[in-house]
C-alpha cells in the first residue's frame, strides 16, 4: 500500500512545519513529500532540507494566475495540503481541486479573532484586549475565505488577567505543536 502524501505550505520560520516533519519522519503510512513556500529565503526551507523534504518555491503570479501549483501537487500525488503559517489566501481553483483536503491551523478559537489580518501577534493582542479567559487553536478545512472553513477540532488553554500577548502566544504555540500533527495523522488516513 502506498503511503499517504502531505504537502506542507509555509511562509516563514516554520516551527509548526518542523513539528509536522518530526511527527511523520519514519511514519509507516504517511509522509511529508513536499514543502511549498511563497518566500525564497524563508527559514522553513532550511528546516525542510534538514529532514530531506523537497521544497517548491512559487511566486504570487504562479499561485494566483496559473494552475502550476495545483498541477505540481497532482503530479506528486498529494492527498492532503496542510497550511502551517502560510499567509496567502488559497485561490478558488486550488480549493476546488483539493476540496476538503486542505487544512489550516488558526491561533484562536474561531469564529472569534479570525479573518484577514488576524494572524500571529495580531490575534493574541486582540484576545488580550477583549479580556478573554480562554484561548486556543482551531484546526479547520480551508475554503476561499480567511478562517471560515468547517472546524475539524479545537483545543483550549486558560488565560489569566496577567497574561501578556507574548504569554498567550507561548500557550497557544504549545497547543499547536502538541496537537496539529496528531490531528493531521488522524485525518489523512481517511483519504
Amino acid at each position: 500500500m502506498r503511503k499517504k502524501k502531505i504537502a506542507v505550505f509555509a511562509s516563514g520560520s516554520g516551527t509548526n512545519a518542523e513539528k509536522i516533519f518530526q511527527h511523520f519522519k519514519g511514519h509507516e503510512q504517511i509522509e511529508v513529500s513536499l514543502l511549498c513556500c511563497n518566500k525564497p529565503g524563508a527559514y522553513v526551507l532550511e528546516r525542510a532540507q534538514r529532514f530531506d523534504i523537497p521544497s517548491y518555491v512559487f511566486s504570487r503570479n504562479e499561485f494566483y494566475d496559473s494552475t502550476v501549483v495545483s498541477d505540481r501537487l497532482k503530479t506528486e500525488g498529494i492527498d492532503l495540503i496542510v497550511l502551517a503559517g502560510f499567509m496567502w489566501l488559497v485561490p478558488d481553483y486550488l480549493v476546488a481541486d483539493f476540496e476538503d483536503r486542505i487544512i489550516n491551523i488558526h491561533p484562536a478559537l474561531l469564529p472569534k479573532f479570525g479573518g484577514k489580518g488576524m494572524y500571529g501577534m495580531h490575534v493574541h493582542k486582540a484576545v488580550k484586549q477583549a479580556g478573554e479567559t480562554v484561548s486556543g487553536i482551531t484546526i479547520h478545512f480551508v475554503n476561499n475565505r480567511y478562517d471560515e472553513g468547517n472546524i475539524i477540532e479545537q483545543f483550549t488553554c486558560q488565560l489569566t488577567p496577567s497574561d501578556t500577548p507574548e504569554v498567550i502566544a507561548r500557550k497557544v504555540q504549545k497547543l499547536e505543536h502538541e496537537n496539529y500533527p496528531k490531528v493531521i495523522d488522524n485525518l489523512v488516513l481517511k483519504y
